[in-house]
């Protein structure tokens, strides 16, 4: 991270706490007003790797003691074991909840929040450029329900741009928030960067079956390598075929049993083949039931319930309970 030219005292002491260790940090902790840790703390795990020489210049400022300190490296988990060393466990759990960010916290999550017509009322009157910094950092699934309010051809615009959009200046985004704070909020702002076509597929993924074929095909016929791109990185209720037996075990442990059937009457035979053979023959003819009586279902309620699914199987895979064995993605079936 390179902050020597526009350092700014929070940054200062969060170099400097990170430099003292965690004991000269715990009883400095102590110190202070919880708010002052907090701000502290969502620095500490903002710095990413600090160059020694920075470190010894910001140690310079305290102490002529500190000029040799080597450089460290502020990220989560330095920063919630500081913590954990210093407050009291629920005092350190919230603070680490706040600076992770859950829903309706940060300024991004409480924008999530706001009703997707309310926002797209708000955003299809703005530069596309302007929204696609936006929707990239809001919640996925809150970005599909904004584009698909929005006018197609403005959606894919802004499609577009983010997908063309490497690195954005830092004043541009501090206008943006601002815009936004006055607008929505009154929380402090922090986005993190992703990868476009990361943010994009995500997206798609929240995008019910016909617009996300729409916008696919509209999105191919402009740039078919971005398209074939954010394919490749969607993660779709299909894929689960790619998962072990063993975790679909652990999948079906975490899923509600009122909307796996409903869930699987979309599904491909070769993916209720696989559910099928990860229970006992019981459970199988008992699921089979329930899916034959379901009778005809509407395309929306499915794509809800295995969205549903999908939200519990990535949670599961970025937690490392179970893992996707490679990347095919067999093609959706029709429902019948």
């Amino acid at each position: 991270m390179d902050i020597e030219k526009n350092i700014t005292g929070i940054q200062k002491a969060a170099i400097l706490m990170m430099a003292l260790g965690e004991d000269n940090c715990s009883r400095l902790f102590e110190q202070m007003h919880e708010e002052e840790i907090r701000e502290i703390s969502l620095e500490m795990t903002r710095l990413g790797i600090i160059s020694s020489h920075v470190v010894e210049k910001v140690c310079h400022e305290f102490s002529q003691g500190l000029g040799a300190v080597e450089g460290v490296v502020g990220d989560l988990e330095s920063t919630e074991r500081l913590l954990k060393n210093t407050l009291p466990a629920n005092r350190a759990a919230a603070i680490m909840e706040e600076i992770r960010g859950p829903a309706g916290r940060t300024m991004w999550d409480k924008l999530g929040n706001v009703s997707e017509v309310v926002l797209a009322n708000y955003l299809k009157n703005e530069y596309p450029q302007t929204v696609s910094v936006i929707l990239s950092r809001i919640k996925s699934s809150h970005a599909a329900k904004v584009l698909a309010i929005l006018p197609e051809d403005f959606s894919l615009d802004v499609m577009v741009r983010m997908l063309k959009t490497e690195n954005i200046q830092k004043n541009t985004i501090q206008s943006i928030e601002k815009t936004l704070r006055l607008e929505f909020i009154s929380n402090v702002p922090k986005g993190i960067n992703r990868n476009s076509h990361e943010v994009l597929a995500d997206i798609f993924n929240n995008f019910d079956r016909k617009l996300e074929g729409r916008f696919m095909n509209a999105l191919e016929e402009r740039s078919h390598d971005d398209a074939e791109q954010i394919k490749s990185l969607m993660f779709t209720f299909e894929e689960l075929t790619n998962l072990s037996g063993e975790s679909l075990v652990v999948l079906l442990n975490q899923i509600s049993r009122e909307i796996l059937p409903l869930a699987l009457k979309g599904a491909s035979d070769r993916l209720l083949q696989a559910f099928l053979a990860s229970m006992s023959d019981r459970a199988g003819r008992i699921l089979l039931n329930e899916i034959e009586d379901l009778g005809p279902v509407r395309v929306k309620d499915v794509d809800i319930a295995q969205n549903e699914i999908l939200v519990i199987a990535k949670d599961l895979i970025a937690r490392g309970e179970i893992d996707v064995i490679d990347k095919e993605q067999p093609g959706n079936e029709m429902i019948v």
